[in-house]
C-alpha cells in the first residue's frame, strides 16, 4: 500500500500538492515548507507506484506534483487523465521521463530545480573502489564470523575506460590520476583535445573495452546510446576487467549483461541504475555474486537533497503568488 503523510492545515483555496517517490520520508525535512502549508495540503507518497491506471486515481486530485527526477514517468497518457494538474515541479536539469511537449499542450508549467555534480562520481569511485577490493564480500564475512577470503586488485597501474568524457567523466579521469591509473576515453564526438584537456587518451571504442581493467559509463541515455554496449563490447573485455555503470541503465543490453556476468565471461560489475526502476524483487542483479547492485543511490545525498527540495519550494510559492516561475 501507497504511504502518505498529509498536512493537518486546510486551506480556503483546496490547493493539492502531491511529492512523489520520497523514498526515505525526508522531503519535507530538507526545506522549509511552512509558507507552503499555510496555502495548501501537502501529500508525501513514499512508495513508488508504477501502474498507470493507480497512479491517475490517485495524483486525479493534485495541481501541484513534485516529482524526483525520473523515478515516475509522466507520459503524455499519464497527463492527460489529470485534469487538476497545473504545476509539475522536477528535480534537477533535466528529466527524460517527463513529456514536456504534452504539459505545453495540455497548459502544465514545467519548472526545474539546481542540481549538485559531486553525489555520482563520488558514488561511481566508490563502487570501484569496492569492487576491487571485494568489499561487500569481504564485510560480510566480518559480519558472519568469518574472515579474509578474496584477494583485491590493486588500483595503481590499471586502466580505467571512461565512455562518456562529459562533467563527470572528467571528474573519475581526476579521480584515476590520482590513484596512479592510466586512463582512456571514448565517446562518439569525443575529440583527442577535449580527451587530452581532462587526462585521458582518446581510443577507440573496441580498444577502450579490449584494454581496460574497468569500464565506467557516463552518457546521456537517447535513442542514440541506448544499448550502446551491447553483447560484442562486453565480449571484448578482459576476464578479469569490470563494468560501472552509474549513469542510467539502458545504456547497457541487460541481457547480454547477465549473460557475462552468470558465465564469469568478466569478473563483476558495480550497478546504480537499471532497465526497470525499483529494481524488481526476483531480478538476478539482485542475488548473482559478482554484482554490487546499488538502489540508484548517485545524486541521493543531503546537499543534494535540500537543493532539490529548497527550489521546489521557491518554485510553489512564487507559483502560490501568482509570480513566474522560472
Amino acid at each position: 500500500m501507497q504511504q502518505f503523510v498529509p498536512i493537518a492545515y486546510f486551506c480556503p483555496m483546496n490547493i493539492k500538492i502531491g511529492i512523489l517517490d520520497d523514498y526515505q520520508s525526508v522531503a519535507l525535512t530538507m526545506a522549509d515548507w511552512s509558507v507552503v502549508q499555510q496555502q495548501a495540503e501537502v501529500t508525501v507518497f513514499t512508495e513508488h507506484i508504477a501502474a498507470e491506471d493507480v497512479l491517475a486515481e490517485r495524483l486525479q486530485p493534485f495541481q501541484v506534483l513534485c516529482v524526483m527526477r525520473e523515478r515516475t514517468p509522466l507520459t503524455r497518457a499519464l497527463l492527460s487523465r489529470l485534469p487538476n494538474l497545473k504545476l509539475i515541479v522536477s528535480t534537477a536539469q533535466r528529466n527524460a521521463s517527463l513529456d514536456t511537449a504534452a504539459c505545453t499542450e495540455l497548459g502544465i508549467e514545467v519548472a526545474m530545480t539546481s542540481y549538485v555534480e559531486s553525489g555520482a562520481p563520488e558514488l561511481t569511485w566508490a563502487l570501484l573502489l569496492a569492487l576491487a577490493r571485494n568489499l561487500a564480500a569481504e564485510a560480510g564475512n566480518v559480519r558472519s564470523g568469518g574472515w579474509q577470503t578474496t584477494v583485491g586488485a590493486d588500483l595503481q597501474g590499471k586502466t580505467l575506460g571512461i565512455v562518456g568524457l562529459g562533467r563527470i567523466g572528467t571528474k573519475l579521469a581526476t579521480y584515476a590520476k590520482a590513484f596512479g591509473m592510466k586512463v582512456i576515453a571514448w565517446s562518439e564526438n569525443l575529440t583527442e583535445e577535449r580527451a587530452h584537456r581532462a587526462g585521458a587518451e582518446l581510443v577507440s571504442k573496441e580498444y577502450l573495452f579490449r584494454s581496460a581493467d574497468f569500464v565506467t559509463l557516463h552518457l546521456v541515455l537517447s535513442d542514440r546510446t541506448r544499448g550502446i554496449v551491447g553483447a560484442r563490447e562486453l565480449e571484448l573485455m578482459k576476464p578479469a576487467a569490470f563494468l560501472v555503470n552509474t549513469s542510467r541503465g539502458p545504456l547497457v543490453d541487460e541481457a547480454a549483461l547477465l549473460t557475462v556476468l552468470q558465465t564469469r565471461r568478466i569478473a563483476g560489475a558495480a550497478l546504480d541504475v537499471y532497465d526497470t526502476e525499483p529494481l524488481p524483487a526476483d531480478h538476478s542483479f539482485r542475488k548473482l555474486p559478482n554484482v554490487l547492485a546499488t538502489p540508484h543511490i548517485g545524486y541521493v545525498t543531503e546537499q543534494t537533497y535540500r537543493v532539490f527540495y529548497g527550489d521546489t519550494v521557491k518554485v510553489i510559492e512564487k507559483w502560490l503568488a501568482g509570480q513566474p516561475t522560472n
